[in-house]
């Protein structure tokens, strides 16, 4: 069957993450060019070691550049940098880099963490590696530390990654809460775009362009369809003899009844006044006249009401497969004649009439 229409938060969530791999894509080319270059620099200083370290993370950085080049693996390409990132951390906290500077590059990391993780994994691993700032930090003595910070800069050093540490969560958890808003308002606009409000089925709109993809569907793989134009019966009658209100409910009880009948694959609508229409995907002709003669019968038997008032409601439709027909306009125009031959058969009937059609049998497979 064809793919349902994304949601605006599948949208949004798919635009976030190929903007996110863009911007991904451009820090590393950046990362790369300045380990290349403060790598050099280490080398001229004759910090030989300290500059193999540094090119030896730039070649890791352009790697992971290189498998998402051929993965396309977006969660791949971040959990390798957020690794690659911390482990150069940690290597500059624990060598001091050049002239003890080496921590001073970690401010990079709070920002880039919460942007590309949630904000309870971004948490995690930000506490994480403070936690190996502070064992570096007090046992200086470990046969894997190189480097002494005085008690001055520790002090420093902590609290101004605390506060900026705190700053970027705020500010991330605000940029996901605004986007949530946005999100939300999206989908409520769109589900107002595509539902009719007094029944909660579809409306016209939205049903024509599931008609079509349903057509080109056909038109690439040959799976036939149908539908099933239905008019509710002397529907004027009820409003003028119990009201409008009467009506508004008669029309959400019958939208209820559809619903309870048709298959998960089917789309019911409102196609207008108290006029409906049923898509009936990988459905023949005599299928689709099985279901609509359930329905019609089910609409017979049912009692409607309002206000302690029972009105007689029944129902006409029309049914047209596509196999007869050559483009939508005509299969809909096809329904509407059959539609309209049911009506002035006597109502209460679905056209066009096969033999093989029983209805007892029908209602004994309700």
């Amino acid at each position: 069957m064809a793919k349902p229409p994304q949601t605006s938060h599948q949208v949004a969530t798919e635009s976030e993450e190929a903007r996110v791999s863009r911007l991904l894509t451009g820090l590393s080319v950046m990362a790369v060019l300045f380990l290349v270059g403060i790598g050099g620099k280490a080398w001229f200083a004759e910090h030989h070691t300290h500059s193999w370290v540094l090119w030896g993370f730039g070649a890791l950085v352009a790697g992971n550049m290189l498998v998402f080049s051929l993965t396309g693996n977006r969660n791949r390409q971040k959990g390798g940098l957020i690794s690659i990132v911390g482990l150069l951390f940690g290597y500059l906290i624990i060598t001091g880099g050049e002239s003890n500077t080496g921590p001073l590059w970690f401010y990079v990391f709070p920002p880039l963490l919460f942007y590309l993780t949630d904000l309870k994994t971004g948490t995690a691993v930000l506490l994480f590696c403070v936690l190996v700032a502070v064992v570096v930090f007090q046992f200086p003595e470990l046969p894997i530390v190189t480097a002494e910070y005085s008690t001055d800069f520790k002090i420093r050093f902590f609290a101004t990654l605390t506060f900026e540490s705190i700053f970027c969560f705020v500010l991330e958890a605000s940029r996901l809460n605004a986007r949530k808003e946005l999100v939300d308002l999206a989908e409520a606009h769109e589900h107002a775009a595509q539902t009719d409000e007094l029944t909660g089925l579809s409306n016209r709109r939205e049903m024509q362009h599931r008609l079509n993809d349903e057509f080109s569907r056909y038109q690439r793989s040959g799976h036939h369809f149908s539908v099933a134009l239905i008019d509710l019966d002397l529907f004027k009658r009820v409003n003028d003899e119990y009201g409008h209100d009467a009506g508004d409910q008669v029309l959400r009880d019958f939208a209820t009844l559809m619903q309870s009948v048709i298959r998960q694959t089917d789309i019911a609508a409102r196609w207008g006044g108290e006029e409906f229409l049923i898509l009936l995907p990988d459905t023949s002709l005599l299928p689709a006249l099985t279901l609509a003669e359930r329905l019609r019968h089910k609409v017979a038997r049912h009692e409607f009401s309002f206000a302690g008032r029972t009105m007689p409601v029944t129902m006409s439709a029309g049914i047209c497969s596509i196999a007869k027909a050559g483009s939508i306009d005509d299969l809909l125009k096809q329904a509407d004649l059959y539609l309209y031959s049911a009506k002035e058969s006597g109502r209460n009937r679905i056209a066009p009439r096969v033999r093989t059609q029983d209805p007892d049998t029908v209602a004994a497979e309700n």
